[in-house]
């Protein structure tokens, strides 16, 4: 089996899911992501963030390609770049951290370690350039797929609370931590970006 992890650009954008392409909920503030949804111009929207963000801070995601099928990706960037993390009770980001936005393996490939291996990959990417942690907002209270990951699962895989808060804690990992995984926690990571499989609507937090 062959796997690949390749930055994600422009070029291969089409290769994420069709829902992920035109999502917008962490690349635009809530009334701005809503506008554009109604406009029918997000998957503009998102292309527009991806090239900013490459030109002005540079790879902001993976895409993961198996035997050259496109199974997974995940995508980051620190807080300045993502709007809608201001609007979380639990913000800001750390400035020593980049926020995890989302991320996202297909069922049929989950169990492989390719979670592991795509972390892994952003958090060399990300110590090279300096920074010492990934942080994200949780959903304390997930019941289905949604752009904000579940708190449980962050936790499972090694995230720890930084600002607690019933709803939507954030939380971190230390970038070091995650180069000496074990079994049990590439179990658990898949798990968590298996939970990622469709497009929710754009709603207040």
């Amino acid at each position: 089996m062959g796997r690949r992890l390749v930055p994600l650009t422009l070029d291969n954008l089409q290769d994420l899911p069709q829902r992920c392409r035109s999502c917008v909920f962490w690349e635009l503030d809530p009334v701005s992501g809503e506008a554009a949804v109604s406009a029918g111009t997000a998957a503009l929207e998102k292309e527009s963030w991806i090239s900013a963000v490459l030109l002005d801070w540079g790879s902001c995601g993976r895409v993961v390609y198996v035997d050259d099928v496109p199974v997974g990706f995940v995508l980051y960037a620190p807080p300045a770049y993502v709007p809608r993390s201001t609007a979380f009770p639990t913000s800001p980001v750390s400035p020593d951290a980049v926020q995890l936005m989302t991320a996202f393996i297909m069922p049929g490939y989950q169990g492989q370690g390719l979670g592991r291996v795509m972390v892994q990959t952003v958090a060399k990417d990300l110590l090279r350039r300096g920074f010492k942690a990934i942080e994200a907002f949780g959903d304390a209270r997930w019941k289905e797929p949604a752009c904000v990951l579940p708190a449980d699962h962050l936790l499972a895989v090694g995230f720890k609370t930084v600002r607690p808060h019933p709803s939507h804690p954030r939380l971190r990992l230390e970038l070091r931590s995650t180069l000496s995984w074990k079994e049990d926690v590439e179990m658990a990571l898949d798990r968590l970006l298996g939970a990622v499989q469709k497009e929710p609507a754009l709603r207040p937090l």
